[in-house]
């Protein structure tokens, strides 16, 4: 009998548009010989799911569950599909959780401590993966510059703390920069990070669990073009950046990356598809953790299906693997 799947989508935030080219891939690539598959959006506005003749019947959110042509349907696993809040910081995880549905991501827990960089970033440090220094500012907090840059060397980055996809985030190399960057960043959140740049090659890679197995896809190497020189939102989402995978990089220093993507994976006890941005830092030897995205973009340039189908497999049986997975 075929499972009844919840492909949930929207969010609260600006990376709802991100969240839709998410869902429209996974819909397009979830077995229909397997599943039922709706899709829900999220919204302000409320929770929807729209019938293929227009329709937009409302999700009872006590169970949720849908009344379709005097039927209820109920569902057996959530497909989460959405950036940002509620999706990604742990609030629907822990809604689903206090209802029994199993899904996709991680759990509250992760999601909640990975949506904050900072609080990533002391949690791999403690588990001895490399990070780079780093002040934690809170918005209510006093902080002083002069401080902040006797405990870090320029240049840095300034990043809101909660979120994934830099907005907000600048790189400053002059301290008489550091205060108008740091106002950006409060601007998107009520705490930030500034961050010591690492120099070196940034590469990217998506993990995920299957039969008990933790499995590290393929690498990318993540290259802002000349008029970027970070990672930032319009380098992932606007095609500022050059991303090649597989990554053209020596087995030994791709093992390093693979064997640290394996223990954060199982650090932070991540369920579903993660993925995981580095930089290899060549003086040290080592990968140093940037972030940890616990919803990967899906869309079909995205570096997720990027790297799923250097593995050699379809879309649709990697996201088989991740339904069946949830159940486990």
């Amino acid at each position: 009998m075929k499972k009844n799947i919840a492909l949930v989508t929207g969010g609260f935030s600006g990376e709802a548009v991100i969240s839709y080219k998410t869902a429209a891939t996974i819909e397009n690539n979830l077995d229909k010989s397997l599943y039922n598959v709706y899709k829900i959006d999220l919204t302000k506005n409320g929770w929807f799911y729209e019938v293929a003749d227009g329709r937009k019947v409302t999700v009872n959110k006590n169970d949720f569950s849908l009344q379709l042509d005097g039927q209820q349907v109920k569902f057996d696993a959530v497909f989460i599909a959405m950036h940002g809040t509620p999706g990604e910081d742990g609030k629907l995880q822990g809604y689903f959780d206090m209802l029994k549905i199993p899904y996709t991501s991680c759990d509250a827990t992760t999601s909640a401590i990975t949506f904050n960089k900072r609080f990533t970033v002391a949690v791999a440090k403690m588990a001895g993966i490399a990070v780079a220094e780093s002040v934690h500012l809170y918005r209510n907090n006093a902080y002083n510059c002069e401080a902040i840059l006797q405990q870090l060397t320029l240049p840095v980055f300034v990043k809101p703390a909660n979120g994934g996809s830099s907005i907000g985030m600048s790189k400053v190399s002059q301290p008489g920069d550091l205060q108008a960057a740091i106002d950006k960043a409060f601007n998107e959140d009520d705490q930030v990070l500034v961050e010591q740049m690492i120099t070196g090659r940034e590469f990217t890679v998506g993990v995920f669990k299957t039969e008990g197995n933790i499995i590290v896809l393929p690498l990318t190497e993540v290259k802002a073009h000349d008029s970027k020189d970070f990672f930032d939102f319009e380098a992932k989402y606007e095609g500022k950046s050059t991303e090649i995978t597989p990554a053209q990089v020596d087995e030994s220093i791709a093992n390093k990356v693979r064997e640290a993507a394996q223990k954060i994976y199982a650090v932070f006890n991540c369920r579903g598809v993660i993925r995981i941005d580095f930089i290899y830092h060549e003086a040290s030897g080592q990968p140093h953790m940037l972030e940890i995205n616990t919803i990967p973009g899906q869309s079909e340039a995205s570096i997720v299906p990027q790297q799923v189908k250097e593995m050699g497999w379809s879309l649709k049986e990697f996201y088989a693997k991740l339904v069946n997975e949830c159940f486990a």
